[in-house]
C-alpha cells in the first residue's frame, strides 16, 4: 500500500522558473544563427552542467575563453549576467506553490543550480521563502538524477520519500526518483501538475 503524500518537493529551473540562456546572448549577439551557434557549441546546457555539480564558475569560464577566446566576452557575461538567463517565472506554478503553501502543506526543492549562481539568483525569486529547505547540487556537489541527491535531500527534509511527491521537468529525474521510492509528476504544465494534485488529493 502507498503511503500517504505529506509534502511537495520542487524542481526550480522550468517548473518554477523559466531558464533559456540564449536570452542573454540575443542582448549580446546580432544574429540569431550565431546565438544559436554560441547555445549549441560554446556555452551549452551540458558544459553549464559542470557548475551545477560543483565546479566553481570563474575556473569554467576561464578554461573556456581560452578555447573560444571570440566568445570571451559571452561566456564571462554568462556568468556575470546569468540571472538574464532566468526571463521569468513559469506560468502558472507560482500560483500552485501558494495553494499548497496556504494549506499547510510542507515544501520542499531539489535543484540543479550552481552554487555561484544560486547566490546571485535566491534573493530574486522570494516565492523560495515559502520551501522549509532546498537542497542546492552545486553547494553538495552531486545532481540529479544521481541517487545520491535524493537520499541526501530525505534526510535533509526528515522524511520518508513514500510520503514526498517530488516534481521534476526533467524525465530521467523522475525515473530517478521513484527508483528511490519517492511519488514523481514529469512536469510539462502548471495545468496538468494541478490536476495531478487535485487527484492525490493535495489540493
Amino acid at each position: 500500500m502507498n503511503q500517504r503524500i505529506e509534502a511537495v518537493v520542487f524542481d526550480i529551473g522550468r517548473v518554477l522558473v523559466q531558464w533559456d540562456m540564449r536570452v542573454l546572448f540575443r542582448q549580446l549577439l546580432g544574429d540569431e544563427a550565431e546565438v544559436e551557434w554560441v547555445y549549441r557549441n560554446v556555452v551549452t546546457e551540458a558544459w553549464h552542467g559542470q557548475h551545477d555539480a560543483g565546479r566553481p564558475i570563474a575556473e569554467m569560464v576561464a578554461e573556456r575563453s581560452a578555447e573560444f577566446p571570440r566568445y570571451a566576452p559571452v561566456i564571462r557575461a554568462y556568468a556575470e549576467r546569468f540571472n538574464d538567463t532566468i526571463p521569468g517565472p513559469v506560468p502558472g506554478t507560482s500560483e500552485l506553490v501558494e495553494q499548497l503553501h496556504e494549506i499547510g502543506v510542507p515544501l520542499y526543492a531539489i535543484t540543479n543550480f550552481g552554487a555561484d549562481t544560486w547566490t546571485d539568483f535566491r534573493p530574486t525569486f522570494p516565492l523560495l521563502d515559502r520551501f522549509r529547505d532546498i537542497v542546492v547540487s552545486g553547494v553538495e556537489k552531486m545532481v540529479k538524477p544521481d541517487p545520491a541527491i535524493y537520499a541526501l535531500a530525505a534526510r535533509r527534509f526528515g522524511r520518508d520519500p513514500g510520503t514526498m511527491l517530488f516534481i521534476d521537468d526533467s524525465l530521467p529525474n523522475v525515473i530517478s526518483a521513484r527508483e528511490c521510492g519517492w511519488h514523481a509528476h514529469h512536469f510539462t504544465s502548471a495545468d496538468l501538475l494541478a490536476d495531478d494534485l487535485r487527484t492525490r488529493g493535495l489540493l
